[in-house]
């Protein structure tokens, strides 16, 4: 009788950021108004609608962009997104990976807004994922905590630009 390995133990991780320029009532329609608006934030290509109503769970997102890094040909990296939960009174919204080419099996993540310092925001994002075949968490953590950080610098920039 061959043994089996046990099943990978789930990652869990969090990452967090704060912004100056707004309060979470001033980040919130950023990050959740438009949940198909992901690109305006973080460095991909695009992220559109794909199905179900905007602002409502079940909503549908395809983000996606071109990977130079891996080979010397590019190539597309996407994932469809579905928005799981959405709660605008306590800055909260939790979504998921469903179909994908990155390697997710299971991803489901929240992102919530909490007072920071001096009026800012903190934006927190957490995770509950399978391991993915050929990236060790800690470098997963560093790509998830640089793509927060440039998030929360891309919406300062936005609300110190906005009138």
């Amino acid at each position: 009788m061959e043994e089996q390995s046990p099943p990978p133990s789930k990652w869990e991780g969090e990452v967090s950021a704060e912004t100056t320029a707004g309060s979470p009532n001033e980040i919130w329609p950023l990050l959740a108004d438009d949940f198909c608006s992901l690109h305006k934030w973080l460095p991909i290509d695009t992220c559109h609608h794909v199905e179900g109503v905007p602002g409502q769970p079940g909503l549908i997102r395809y983000c996606a962009s071109t990977d130079t890094m891996l080979s010397p040909e590019p190539s597309i990296k996407w994932a469809h997104e579905r928005l799981n939960q959405i709660d605008p009174t306590k800055h909260i919204l939790s979504y998921e990976i469903l179909e994908n080419n990155i390697g997710f099996k299971s991803y489901v993540a929240t992102m919530k807004l909490l007072p920071g310092g001096g009026g800012g925001c903190k934006i927190v994002w957490s995770f509950v994922a399978d391991p993915i075949e050929g990236w060790p968490l800690e470098e997963f953590m560093k790509y998830l905590d640089f793509s927060l950080q440039h998030m929360a610098n891309k919406m300062d920039d936005f609300l110190q630009k906005s009138p």
